[in-house]
């Protein structure tokens, strides 16, 4: 995934917890990658798996990091040599290349002045606050979606309701961990308030005026468990990509502790930083009513919509968000199109499946039907919506679907920013000229 080309040696990992064998130049081999590996990510020149696909968790964060990947191999570990040196080239369309050996290749530099930002607005889809101030003098409207998971994994590592309930915790090893990391906190809930804040506020900050929107957490429950201390909290789930996740957490009295640092660190952004550019975006609504439980909750902590210009979204990445577009219309500010879950729920296919990556396709008439029937509607009731994901950089039709559509806006991975411009810009001139 990306469209970067790097040279490096091989080294295979089972676990994150074997990264004292890496170095800059390294190439992680491994089976697959779950969030408790992001934090190893950025210290590596690239990342190859047998499992996953294009909508894989290794593929979202490779791209956010600007780290090639190529991912769904099937038997990458089993072909390619621990520790020998390799080229692998993300540069040559959908599908990655490897290579045996240090391959040649010449870089190509590109003048951001001459880029003509189309009428479509164009936003960012990020995640890791270093990379936030370069990244902000790219061309761009704002950033569409700033996913708190990396955050998390990243700079707190701690599951939140560790810290809530830190007494209660019966691992000894874990609770010594956990004091270690929060010994210069005398409220441990306070540390991920802190880390939390100090993540989000350095990316709106770095483009502020402009709009920010974070979605609130959105690990599935095995995700959750990987963070320090999170196995004691999370239940166990035959099939978490479509259980315990998103706005259903946020009022539940398994999480609900949990949701209220989250959202202390966003209110702490907005009205101690006073950066409120930055709007709040809920994940995974099944329905309208739970989308009234989910803002209650908000307003229960400190974060009701419309004081001090809050302005609140919702993903629209469930049929249901679509048929019922209209209502969720009437209690949230906007719109943004999950194009990854919408079409695995269209077509129903799990999204991270090797055996059927092959059937998982955006352009599908259905998922494209889907997503043309929310942009109506937003157009209907007048709220601003917009679409997150890879497609839309990846094929210039999808693109010109969108634009033909009417879409407001459309979020990219930063290494697909330069190549959605000019495929939304194509779009525009054959739509309206």
């Amino acid at each position: 995934m990306g469209s970067k080309i790097a040279v490096g040696r091989t080294r295979f990992l089972k676990s994150p917890k074997e990264s004292g064998q890496l170095s800059p130049d390294t190439i992680i081999v491994t089976d697959t990658i779950t969030p408790d590996w992001d934090p190893i990510l950025k210290q590596v020149t690239g990342i190859i798996t047998n499992k996953g696909g294009r909508t894989s968790h290794a593929a979202i964060v490779a791209r956010e990091l600007g780290v090639p990947a190529i991912v769904g191999c099937g038997d990458a570990t089993s072909t390619i040599k621990d520790g020998e040196t390799i080229t692998i080239s993300c540069a040559q369309g959908k599908t990655g290349n490897i290579y045996q050996g240090k391959c040649a290749f010449e870089k190509k530099a590109i003048d951001f002045s001459n880029i003509k930002i189309p009428k479509t607005e164009v936003k960012m889809i990020l995640a890791d606050p270093e990379n936030a101030f370069q990244l902000s003098f790219y061309p761009n409207n704002g950033v569409g979606l700033l996913r708190m998971e990396f955050i998390i994994t990243h700079l707190v590592k701690v599951h939140p309701m560790a810290l809530v309930k830190f007494n209660e915790i019966r691992d000894v090893a874990i609770k010594k961990e956990i004091t270690e990391i929060t010994k210069t906190y005398t409220n441990k809930t306070e540390y991920f308030v802190d880390k939390l804040a100090q993540g989000i506020a350095t990316i709106t900050a770095a483009f502020y005026p402009k709009e920010v929107i974070v979605r609130l957490s959105d690990f599935k429950t095995n995700e959750y468990a990987n963070l320090i201390g999170g196995h004691q909290f999370e239940p166990k789930e035959e099939n978490p990509m479509l259980g315990f996740r998103g706005a259903s957490r946020y009022y539940s009295d398994l999480y609900k502790d949990g949701f209220a640092l989250e959202c202390k660190a966003i209110k702490k952004v907005r009205e101690v930083m006073g950066l409120t550019n930055l709007k709040v975006m809920v994940p995974f609504c099944r329905t309208v009513k739970e989308g009234k439980k989910v803002l209650a909750s908000l307003e229960n902590n400190g974060l009701k919509r419309g004081d001090n210009d809050l302005e609140i979204y919702t993903m629209v990445e469930i049929p249901s968000n679509v048929i019922l577009a209209e209502q969720f219309a009437e209690i949230f500010d906007g719109f943004s199109i999950g194009s990854n879950d919408l079409t695995q729920l269209t077509l129903g296919i799990d999204r991270d499946s090797q055996l059927m990556g092959a059937l998982f396709d955006e352009n599908d008439e259905a998922a494209k039907r889907m997503i043309s029937m929310a942009i109506q509607a937003a157009k209907k009731t007048k709220t601003k919506i917009g679409l997150c994901g890879q497609a839309p950089s990846d094929f210039p039709e999808f693109a010109a679907f969108l634009v033909t559509e009417g879409i407001d806006s459309i979020s990219f991975n930063p290494d697909a920013l330069l190549q959605g411009i000019e495929n939304i810009n194509n779009a525009e001139k054959a739509t309206y000229e």
